[in-house]
């Protein structure tokens, strides 16, 4: 069956429904090639400006997960969950809780991105390890999954061709925001993984790409739709990204903090809301597999494994399967002490702001040719609710110069805002959202 496809966009352009057949021709077709990049342009506007019903979003997330390779896992036994993170900055919790998940019984099959915009990129992260290899062959990542319980890799060129596509042209044409583009993109990648279910970081604030807690319900919400209409169970958490989350910004440095959590619990008031969501997410993931018979109970599995040892066990066995090495690990630059102006309450952090700052220091990119410098970044050592006096260090600045550091305190000066009034912290994990 074959389509006129300037029929269809106009179709969509006047906000009606596109059929499963139709759907699944334009995307079979696009990543054929035979449908050009300017008139795919314009059914990307056609859907960010008359948006999709559930139907067609679960149809088009199928397409595009049946573009390229489906990952077959049904060879591993154990439940098969992931976790996903729609970005901030010092997100680094899939180091962790992937671990502990693995600890504690799981598989996690792991495809996950690299630093986006003001945000940070896992495998960015995990290749501040030396040796670590993200690209893993289809047998040589389930060898890892049964040996460990965890292996994290980048998308492959045969997993979801069609995203590739697709996402590389809504950077460039001002549709990235789309709820129902978004989706897709995200649930396709990760259901080609052959997973069972799938736990979903959905971040509001400053510092993420849903600024209102609003937006990100409704975002939490879709995901989770998308994932009951495939079949799959999905848990969305809502969680604040109106601060820094944990203390670092970077790629080793970030790394650092992981490696210092899973390896030393008495740090954890050091680092108590990375632990936190880390722990909460996990839980989730232990409630969805059954492992869990509560969130409680599975919290309190999650804490035991984090502080027996065992999830760093798997953390450093899953970094040697894939040629990584901790003792190598790059150290962090010369600091630079960004201080108060003034004395009072921290009352905004704008994480956005100091993820821009870290562009500057090549911690992350402007464009995707960009280089990552893995010793660049920054401790933030203030939270939203504390006191601080003037010439109190808010902030260590990581850079390889002076000169680059004196950028980075430029672009801080926005980030922080000191208040007369005391403010109460904020809370980090709002509502869950679950899929039918």
């Amino acid at each position: 069956m074959t389509f006129i496809f300037r029929e269809l966009i106009k179709k969509k352009r006047d906000g009606d429904a596109l059929t499963e057949d139709e759907i699944r021709w334009m995307i079979s077709t696009y990543s054929k090639g035979e449908i050009p990049d300017y008139q795919m342009s314009a059914m990307l506007m056609a859907i960010y400006h008359s948006s999709m019903t559930k139907d067609e979003a679960v149809v088009l997330t199928d397409a595009m997960k049946n573009s390229g390779k489906v990952l077959d896992l049904s060879s591993i036994e154990k439940p098969k969950i992931d976790k996903h993170s729609t970005g901030g900055v010092g997100d680094k919790t899939s180091m962790i809780l992937g671990p502990m998940a693995a600890a504690a019984g799981l598989a996690v099959p792991m495809m996950a991105g690299r630093g986006l915009g003001h945000t940070g990129g896992t495998l960015d992260k995990l290749e501040a390890i030396p040796g670590f290899n993200i690209e893993q062959s289809e047998s040589r990542f389930k060898e890892i999954l049964n040996e460990v319980g965890i292996c994290i890799i980048g998308q492959s060129s045969e997993i979801c061709p069609a995203d590739k596509k697709l996402y590389a042209l809504r950077d460039v044409t001002a549709t990235v925001e789309s709820i129902p583009l978004i989706c897709a993109s995200i649930m396709s990648k990760k259901l080609a993984e052959g997973i069972d279910g799938i736990v979903l970081d959905v971040k509001f604030g400053s510092g993420a790409f849903m600024k209102s807690l609003l937006e990100a319900k409704t975002l939490a919400q879709s995901l989770c739709d998308i994932g009951s209409g495939s079949g799959k169970k999905v848990t969305a958490v809502l969680s604040n990204m109106n601060q820094v989350l944990g203390r670092y910004v970077g790629n080793a440095t970030e790394m650092l903090e992981c490696i210092e959590i899973l390896n030393n619990p008495k740090s954890h008031p050091k680092y108590f809301d990375t632990v936190e969501l880390s722990i909460h997410l996990c839980a989730e993931m232990l409630l969805m597999a059954g492992v869990a018979d509560s969130l409680d109970a599975g919290i309190k599995k999650a804490k035991q494994v984090l502080e027996d040892g065992s999830a760093f066990a798997v953390f450093e066995k899953m970094v040697k399967l894939q040629g990584g090495d901790l003792k190598g690990m790059p150290q962090p630059y010369e600091a630079y002490d960004y201080k108060a102006a003034k004395s009072g309450c921290i009352g905004e952090i704008n994480p956005e702001k100091i993820g821009i700052a870290g562009i500057r220091l090549r911690a992350g990119r402007e464009k995707t040719s960009d280089q990552i410098d893995p010793r660049s970044g920054f401790e933030v050592l203030v939270k939203i609710g504390d006191q601080v006096r003037a010439g109190d260090v808010l902030c260590k600045v990581f850079a390889k110069t002076p000169l680059e550091a004196e950028a980075a305190f430029d672009m801080l000066h926005d980030a922080f805002r000191i208040v007369a009034d005391t403010i109460k912290p904020v809370d980090l994990i709002g509502e869950r959202i679950l899929s039918n």
